[in-house]
């Protein structure tokens, strides 16, 4: 697991190696272990090391090929690429390194885009065509880790995370206001935006191909739902049950210490039940707890580690989150306010005293349907079914103003549900799942801000990923956009930089492309049976994991977030919120933001989603806008 950057430098004068140094220096989290830089007449590249596979220097980058034609530098871990060093040397391929970065490049060299069709991990690499003044830069499928960039028309810079792209002086810095909206409704801004104009990230599952001529940018690879298996539910359990257990003993294979995520859910138990299966020592896990019952799974996750003899390390969140909050969001190069970030990065920092590579469960619930929003979506849709759409369109609008007119709880919960069912499904996810109604960002929102954005509408990220879909039924478009949307831009994104903040790489068999793939084509009625989620998920660990573990109410990784803003954060929130004189305050009313806090703290109204995205949009601010920056 690594950090990359660089650029190309067409008709430029020749880049200092100081430049890539400094570029280098800004994700040093990702790779303490060794630095490299590259420079010649087209291009400058540079590369931070963790090492995981080959720890000897030959495995250091950037990596020439054995023939000097190519360059690579890479960020990430392709789990069969031993199978395939094996397969290519048998064709006479040579190879001077026994790590994954060649495979790549021996890859390239034989297949040239087409590469990516034969890897299978997780990935960012960059590789420089000597001969063709070519750079070629891709990105995994599922989104598992990052790749920023800017291209100014004729030079791209890239890098692993936006902080070594804002080393350079022209990178520009100008917000981008739709973008401001989509933090306060996803809690993440989605691919390809990135917070400022004309900075990108490169979509999962996309390549860039750049030469002097100009830049080329494919999807390579996407998820199609529209295969439906007819195979018995016995058959695709038995299929399941093998690939499922293939794609975790592949992420097993590390030259340093390795262990576990384990929550005590059903995703990172199943994984923990199957890395033991593979293994003759006590696998490493780490857990992370609260003081507050009501979000600590420690004592499921101690069953889980006790029933496989783990080595268990767990950590309880106590109220210090302020301490280190600050340092926590700092590693987010744009706004993001997902609240798990904050036992994510506990948890990473726990498991990294331990060992180097953490094997997470994460993916589950995209893939096979766990979420209890899922639940609701489907609620809701049987609701919709009931009434002719005239009727939804014309009078749910109005009773729901009405609904609207009083203040106690059930009446706004009322009024959320009667304005979900006057839209059609897709526009009802989007709006169930938003994490701010249109009603508080129009009361919110200044009339400058209104007037940049004409019109726009975050709904649209939601709705262009649903109707892509080619899924044959309701469910299997959101799941479709689920892995478009939050899979890469929320939960990935969470993971990578909370983990790699602590030097720590983490692996996620059930996002295995092929295992992604497989799950795509089962009906919808093994993954959500008769409202019970992760359905066919269940029953394939059935054998490994007790009832008590399988089918207790979903927690996922929650925080007591209502609590810290009135307690815990209370203080550096309303310092965020009211003692700044740029930030938040150029896009939104003051008196609205006061009132929102007050009706928060005396408990009438809990705010807490966009108080919380509110106090991470300023933080992030502060650290990267602000003048001294």
């Amino acid at each position: 697991m690594c950090g990359i950057a660089g650029f190309t430098q067409f008709n430029q004068v020749k880049a200092k190696q100081q430049t890539l140094v400094e570029m280098g220096e800004a994700i040093f989290h990702r790779g303490p272990d060794a630095g490299g830089e590259y420079i010649d007449d087209g291009v400058a590249l540079c590369h931070r090391r963790l090492s995981i596979i080959d720890l000897s220097a030959a495995g250091t980058q950037p990596m020439h090929s054995s023939d000097d034609k190519f360059v690579i530098v890479f960020n990430g871990e392709i789990y069969d690429f031993d199978k395939i060093r094996n397969d290519l040397l048998a064709e006479g391929y040579q190879f001077n390194t026994h790590t994954d970065t060649e495979v790549i490049l021996v890859l390239y060299a034989k297949y040239g885009e087409k590469c990516l069709e034969h890897i299978n991990g997780m990935f960012a690499f960059a590789i420089w065509n000597k001969e063709k003044q070519e750079l070629f830069i891709a990105r995994d499928r599922m989104g598992k880790k990052p790749l920023y960039y800017y291209f100014d028309n004729e030079n791209i810079f890239f890098a692993s995370e936006l902080k070594a792209l804002l080393v350079l002086p022209n990178i520009p810095k100008k917000i981008r206001e739709d973008a401001v909206y989509d933090f306060f409704a996803y809690q993440y801004i989605p691919d390809p935006k990135t917070i400022f104009e004309d900075v990108y990230k490169l979509e999962p599952g996309h390549f860039i191909t750049l030469n002097s001529k100009g830049l080329k940018k494919e999807q390579y690879w996407d998820v199609s739902f529209a295969q439906t298996s007819n195979d018995s539910e016995e058959k695709l359990k038995a299929d399941l049950t093998q690939l499922t257990d293939h794609c975790t003993k592949s992420r097993m294979v590390s030259d340093v210490p390795l262990g576990a995520f384990l929550s005590g859910g059903v995703d990172s138990s199943g994984v923990v039940a199957l890395m033991a299966k593979n293994s003759e020592s006590p696998i490493t896990t780490c857990s992370i707890g609260f003081d507050d019952e009501k979000y600590n799974e420690v004592d499921f996750a101690r069953s889980v580690a006790e029933q496989y003899k783990t080595d268990h390390h767990e950590f309880t969140v106590h109220q210090n989150v302020k301490d280190e909050l600050m340092d926590i969001v700092s590693y987010f190069d744009e706004p993001f306010a997902d609240p798990s970030l904050v036992p994510t990065y506990f948890v990473s920092e726990l498991a990294r005293q331990q060992v180097t590579v953490a094997i997470a469960g994460d993916g589950g619930d995209e893939v096979f349907a766990g979420y209890e929003k899922y639940s609701v979506d489907n609620v809701e849709n049987k609701l919709r079914q009931k009434f002719p759409s005239v009727i939804r369109r014309s009078v749910f609008p109005t009773l729901a103003k009405v609904a609207g007119c009083v203040k106690a709880k059930p009446f706004r919960k009322a009024k959320s549900l009667l304005t979900s069912l006057s839209v059609e499904p897709a526009m009802g996810f989007y709006m169930t799942n938003s994490f701010i109604t249109d009603e508080i960002w129009n009361g919110l929102v200044n009339d400058k801000m209104k007037s940049k954005l004409n019109g726009y509408h975050p709904s649209k990220i939601t709705l262009d990923a649903y109707h892509k879909a080619d899924g044959p039924d309701h469910l299997s478009k959101i799941l479709y956009t689920d892995m478009k949307t939050y899979l890469p831009g929320g939960i990935l994104v969470k993971v990578d930089r909370m983990s790699m903040a602590n030097s720590l790489e983490v692996r996620a068999p059930i996002l295995d492309y092929k295992l992604v793939e497989f799950a795509a084509k089962i009906p919808s009625k093994y993954k959500f049976n008769e409202g019970e989620k992760k359905y066919i998920l269940k029953e394939i660990f059935k054998p490994f994991l007790t009832d008590d573990i399988l089918y207790r109410k979903k927690m996922g990784f929650s925080v007591p977030l209502a609590d810290w803003l009135r307690g815990e954060v209370k203080d550096i929130t309303e310092d965020c919120l009211f003692n700044r004189k740029a930030g938040l305050i150029d896009y939104f009313k003051p008196e609205v933001i006061k009132k929102m806090w007050q009706q928060h703290q005396d408990k009438s109204i809990d705010y807490s989603a966009p108080l919380w995205s509110m106090l991470m949009f300023q933080m992030w601010w502060d650290k990267y806008m602000t003048v001294e920056q």
